[in-house]
């Protein structure tokens, strides 16, 4: 805002009692001093993301498949007293499946940081 502009009109909304409710949690949540400083800061300097859920749920499934299958490997090694190369490659295989997502996202989230 330049020096000689100053906040003389009022934009009004209406939003339900839910979502009134997320803004003032989100707002005492942010330090900031005024709800409208808040909300302006929000429009312009925050962010709207939308991912593909389909993609956090493939992400979400290689995760459970991989912690499941290095709960079995402890278990047989606690039964068992042995470890196998198979059960670290399966490890291994799990977790080069995961990173490639975990990249794009990451990316993806650096890109709207600049």
């Amino acid at each position: 805002m330049s020096k000689g502009s100053k906040r003389d009109l009022y934009l009004k909304i209406r939003v339900s009692r839910e979502e009134l409710d997320a803004i003032d949690r989100k707002f005492q949540n942010s330090s900031m001093k005024s709800r409208s400083e808040f909300v302006r800061a929000m429009i312009f300097q925050g962010y709207i993301v939308n991912f593909d859920n389909v993609e956090f749920k493939q992400l979400n499934s290689i995760m459970r498949t991989i912690a499941n299958n290095v709960n079995q490997i402890a278990l047989r090694v606690n039964r068992t007293g042995n470890i196998y190369e198979k059960d670290i490659d399966e490890i291994k295989e799990g977790i080069n499946r995961i990173w490639q997502p975990l990249r794009y996202f990451q990316s993806q989230l650096q890109s709207i940081s600049r």
